[in-house]
Order: C-alpha cells, then sequence, then structure tokens
C-alpha cells in the first residue's frame, strides 16, 4: 500500500495539483484495489476516498480501506466527488485525459469547480514497473496460456475451423483458472497467417500450411500474452523453414538486446536491423513489442516510434512477425521480465518449429 500511495503523492508532487481524479477501471484497481465495475476516486494529499454506489458497498469497503481509501456510497459519483473538491477547497485537480470520453469530460467540468489538469501517463508510467506479487500472477496467467498451447496442439487436423481452435484455447484456460481471455483470439491459417491480427475465422485447415495463434488469458486481473505459429502438413517448403527460423532469429535477438538501462526503440531496431540484413524489413510491419499487466497493451513500446528506458521488472512482450501476402506468415511471441543484465523469459513452450502430420 505504501510504494502506492507514494506513488500518488509523486503525481501531485511532479504535476502541482491539489487532487487527482481517477475513473478509468485499470488504474482504479492497481491504485485502490477495488474489482467491480463502478467507481471512482479522489486523492488528495491528505486523505484519499473512494465512490461508489451501494451494490459495491461491501465489496468496495473491504478492497479500497486496506489500500487507505474511505469508502463514500454514491449513485452520482462525479457529482460528489465534485462536492468533496469544493468542500476541501481543491484548486486544482488532475483528470485521466487519455481516458476520459468526451461525454465524461463534459460531465466532469459540469461538477467540478477546481481547475482541470490533463495527466497524460503519469498513471501508466507509474504502473510499468511490477511488483514481486504481480510479476507472480503474471507468471501464473503465462503457465496458463503455455498449457493451453500445448493441449491445443491434439487436435489441430483438417477441417478443423480456427474458431473452433480458438474455443479450445479459450477453454482450456478457463478450465485452468483463468477469468476470461485477454483479447480477441488470433487464429490465421494459410494465407490468412499474413495477417497479423487475423483474428479466428470459420475457414478450416487444410493440409501445408502455417497456424499462427497469438492468445493470452486474464488471471487475477493480470494478463498473459503468446503467440506461436506452427506447420500442418507432411510437404514442407524450404521457404516456410526459411520464414520461420528468420523469425526466431529475430525474436531471440530481441529477447539477447533486451536489459536494463536499453532503450526500447533501441531494442527494436536491432529487429528491424536484422530483418533489413536479409531485405525482409518491409515485411516487418509493427512494433517489436509492449508492455503487459493489467492491460493487453501498455507502456513501455517496444517500437521505433517510443523512446523509453528499460528498468529493472518491467514486463514486455517480444513478438516479432514476417507476412508476406499469397503466401502466408510467422510470429513468434514470448512474455519476458527485465532484469539488470538482460531479461527473464517467463513462457515455456518450445519456440523451434513444430510440424503436425
Amino acid at each position: 500500500m505504501e510504494n502506492k500511495t507514494q506513488k500518488l503523492e509523486n503525481i501531485l508532487k511532479k504535476l502541482n495539483i491539489d487532487g487527482l481524479f481517477l475513473t478509468d477501471m485499470y488504474n482504479l484497481r492497481y491504485f485502490t484495489g477495488f474489482t467491480g465495475t463502478t467507481g471512482a476516486a479522489l486523492v488528495t494529499k491528505e486523505k484519499k476516498y473512494f465512490f461508489s454506489d451501494f451494490r459495491y458497498k461491501k465489496q468496495a469497503t473491504e478492497q479500497v480501506t486496506k489500500m487507505g481509501f474511505e469508502f463514500v456510497e454514491s449513485r452520482t459519483l462525479v457529482a460528489s466527488a465534485g462536492e468533496f473538491m469544493k468542500k476541501l477547497g481543491l484548486k486544482n485537480v488532475g483528470f485521466e485525459d487519455n481516458n476520459v470520453s468526451f461525454a465524461l469530460y463534459q460531465t466532469i467540468k459540469e461538477n467540478f469547480s477546481s481547475e482541470l489538469t490533463p495527466v497524460g501517463n503519469e498513471l501508466i508510467l507509474q504502473r510499468m514497473k511490477k511488483s514481486e506479487k504481480e510479476i507472480e500472477i503474471i507468471k501464473k496467467a503465462i503457465e496458463i496460456s503455455d498449457i493451453a498451447f500445448t493441449e491445443v496442439l491434439g487436435i489441430i487436423k483438417e477441417g478443423v475451423s480456427e474458431k473452433e481452435i480458438a474455443a479450445h484455447l479459450e477453454y482450456t484456460q478457463r478450465k485452468l483458472g483463468a477469468s476470461d481471455r485477454s483479447f480477441d483470439t488470433i487464429v490465421a491459417s494459410g494465407l490468412r497467417s499474413a495477417m497479423p491480427h487475423g483474428v479466428a475465422s470459420d475457414k478450416k485447415i487444410q493440409k501445408d500450411e502455417f497456424i499462427t495463434m497469438d492468445f493470452g488469458a486474464y488471471y487475477d486481473g493480470y494478463v498473459s500474452d503468446i503467440t506461436r505459429t506452427v506447420y500442418y502438413g507432411q510437404n514442407i517448403t524450404n521457404r516456410h523453414r526459411e520464414v520461420y527460423n528468420t523469425v526466431l532469429a529475430g525474436q531471440l535477438l530481441g529477447i539477447k538486446t533486451i536489459k536494463a538501462g536499453m532503450y526500447t526503440d533501441e531494442v527494436d531496431k536491432a529487429v528491424r536491423d536484422f530483418f533489413e540484413s536479409k531485405n525482409l524489413g518491409e515485411y516487418f510491419g509493427h512494433g517489436l513489442g509492449h508492455g503487459i499487466g493489467l492491460e493487453i497493451h501498455e507502456l513501455p513500446y517496444l517500437s521505433k516510434s517510443h523512446h523509453l528506458e528499460l528498468e529493472e521488472n518491467m514486463i514486455v512482450t517480444v513478438e516479432p512477425g514476417l507476412y508476406f501476402d499469397g503466401f502466408g506468415g510467422a510470429r513468434i511471441e514470448d512474455d519476458v521480465v527485465v532484469t539488470k543484465n538482460g531479461c527473464e523469459v517467463l513462457n515455456k513452450s518450445q519456440k523451434e518449429l513444430i510440424v503436425i502430420e
């Protein structure tokens, strides 16, 4: 609790504001401990308040009190927060401009007499470094996905649809304790494997094609994210092997490059330069990876457009891919935790090309 309280105090001090108003559910879970779906919080230099309605009175009181918040029952959360701000004489209050809809912003303006200050990425920046407890939870989510990948290999055969494969992955994760999938499961086979975000379709698996599976689980509020590409059939071509092994070499290079003190765009560049040296740069069109935690995509991003220093206990994905229209594509993804001298790969699933005959 003390660490997260200090993080909130750091934001108040850095932005020189009297209060901070939170409505984003991920930030609420992280900073207040609340796991429900309706709530808002007001943080001041002296006290912290959590607002929710009667449905969550018992749950919220138990959860947020542990994090130093006082529960306030209300059916009009924004209005109630505004009344508290006025009573406390708060002159300047920060709000989550990156997460607030225009309609909510209008409601906030109507109910707050305090001047509003956008907080930008300050909250998510405070969430980037994971605690040991967070890392253990994420490891469990990853373990669930690893097992699901191993089990799904047994159902892959000609005539099975991509949606059936996705359903099996999601069911297995649920059976192992996941609360939900962490995003829409991607299963893209054959020519569709050239689509980086080819969400599972009705297409049937055919012989002699790549099958890319990108999926993850929610466990105790935190996510996993894994991608594996396999080949189905007995007549694998040299081109399929070459594409896969080149992606694997790029992925291993990315993992080798990561360590505390490196910058996110530097890691991305190392892999991008490797593909360029093979005259394949144009076929790698997305960033190398992204942070995971409470959200499936969060800072830091391993991308040429982001420049953030990696620090110990950040968790990022490493997921290069090569995609060729009219042929197919391959992507390999692991979740890794940054360490002082490198990183620890958290996924245990095999990365050498699996050929299912």
